[in-house]
């Protein structure tokens, strides 16, 4: 078995990155131990190292391990994920410096076991990667200061992950009797119809219920809102964006095996759709922001199922391209509930009335990230839902896009009601509401996410080329 270092140069570095915050974390200079300070910067440098990775190709491990346009994109998106996560975690108000060394390390953990899934192209394999990636959110989950949400947040996730984590062990088992393979590359020329192969049909709808978890797809999206809610609002900002990646990567990679049309391939348009309806229902009704975005969460997590039936190239690309911008929207309008929120505390409607007033910069920052989820022009949420809508249309979906532009109309009144607050709602006590006291390098970071909303939703095709890329190598 040859190993090829310069095919994984983003894994070696995040191991780089993991090996130097372990040994920090078990040091016994207290000073050394607690400064966890250099991690973004750290992370900083591996999107350079992703970046260069991009045009690498090769296999390695028996062919378990693949090297491709689809993992090399999808390693640079966890990396530019894993640098705002971390950037954005820093002096947490709710946690205690002595662990914020060991969050880090449990961060880098999950990141890594995210790009180790974007190169897995085997079922236990992909299974294994993607139980690393998820470990270490069970541990950090419920760490915000004593907080007895949190504890009932980490407790939730960790018993849906089980749950999930048992189906998808269960229909493994169903696909290898059916098919005797779990390489990717030999289920995809193998029958996947009710008529000839109903075992298969049943395990892969079975396998994929771990990656709808991780998706928080109906009907595996009960713990997002009460997660989101309960854990620190550093902590709901990773676990909103990144794990979805990962998913993503796998449910594109196996959305290459069906053709629309096909039972497994139905499964995922109507799973789509009811749950984009099911998430801008119930985000209508809530108050606290982070149990909205925790519903937005499930309702993009349906957009996201456009691109993968259309069961064309450029669906599979609108899905990668659309999972980048998610991420990249969700970060933005996190980064403000972090640095508004007083003490670390959860934020209300209510609580941002006369944003635009105690912090201009941030009120503008979370109007760009609304309305870039609502998906208005000239943002790259309105340039990634056109991405979706047109590859699926004419591919015998167009109910689905129907439903989905339905949708999209619906999610117009729960964004625009941040926007509303921050900048026309009255504040109940205005000498009550002093300034809120935001850092200048927050207001910087923060203005650069906004701006990179703008530029990739007014210049997506650099971006889009390379998903396109990661589509093509998939489905020529």
């Amino acid at each position: 078995m040859s190993i090829h270092p310069e095919l994984f140069m983003p894994e070696l570095f995040q191991i780089l990155l993991l090996l130097v915050l372990l040994f920090q974390s078990i040091s016994k200079l207290e000073t050394f131990r607690n400064d966890a300070s250099w991690v973004p910067w750290g992370a900083a440098v591996g999107i350079g190292v992703a970046f260069f990775s991009l045009h690498v190709q090769g296999t390695m491990f028996h062919g378990v391990y693949s090297v491709d346009a689809t993992s090399q994109f999808f390693k640079l998106a966890v990396s530019i994920g894993f640098f705002i996560g971390t950037l954005n975690a820093t002096r947490q108000p709710t946690l205690e410096r002595e662990k914020e060394t060991d969050y880090f390390l449990f961060l880098a953990f999950s990141a890594l076991g995210l790009m180790f899934l974007a190169s897995s192209v085997e079922l236990i394999t992909i299974y294994i990667a993607l139980e690393i990636s998820s470990y270490s959110l069970y541990a950090i989950i419920p760490v915000r200061a004593k907080d007895r949400k949190a504890a009932e947040a980490g407790i939730k996730y960790i018993l849906f992950g089980a749950i999930a984590t048992a189906i998808s062990l269960y229909g493994l088992g169903f696909i290898l009797a059916g098919q005797h393979s779990s390489y990717l590359s030999e289920l995809a020329s193998a029958d996947w119809t009710w008529a000839s192969n109903p075992l298969a049909v049943v395990g892969l709808s079975l396998f994929l219920a771990g990656m709808f978890y991780k998706l928080a797809l109906f009907p595996f999206h009960f713990w997002c809102p009460d997660v989101y809610e309960g854990a620190s609002n550093e902590t709901a900002a990773y676990v909103a964006t990144l794990p979805k990646l990962g998913a993503v990567v796998v449910l594109v990679r196996l959305a290459a095996l069906v053709q629309p049309g096909m039972a497994v391939t139905m499964i995922f348009a109507v799973l789509g759709a009811v749950s984009m309806t099911i998430g801008n229902l119930a985000a209508l009704a809530q108050t606290d922001v982070k149990r909205m975005l925790g519903y937005s969460s499930v309702s993009h997590a349906g957009y996201i199922m456009l691109g993968l039936v259309a069961g064309t190239a450029d669906g599979l690309a609108s899905a990668a391209f659309y999972s980048l911008v998610y991420i990249l929207m969700n970060l933005t309008c996190f980064w403000v509930v972090c640095k508004t929120a007083q003490d670390g505390e959860n934020i209300a409607l209510k609580d941002l009335n006369g944003l635009s007033r105690r912090a201009p910069v941030m009120a503008l920052v979370l109007a760009v990230a609304a309305f870039a989820l609502v998906g208005l022009p000239p943002t790259a949420g309105f340039t990634g839902k056109l991405f979706l809508f047109t590859s699926a249309w004419n591919h015998g979906y167009n109910w689905f896009v129907i439903v989905a532009a339905v949708n999209a109309a619906i999610s117009i009144y729960y964004y625009l009601s941040l926007v509303r607050h921050a900048y026309t709602a009255e504040e109940e006590g205005p000498e009550e509401s002093p300034h809120i006291p935001v850092s200048a390098m927050s207001r910087v970071w923060g203005s650069v996410l906004a701006a990179a909303i703008l530029l990739l939703g007014m210049v997506p095709g650099p971006v889009f080329d390379l998903a396109s890329l990661a589509g093509q190598h998939l489905l020529p």
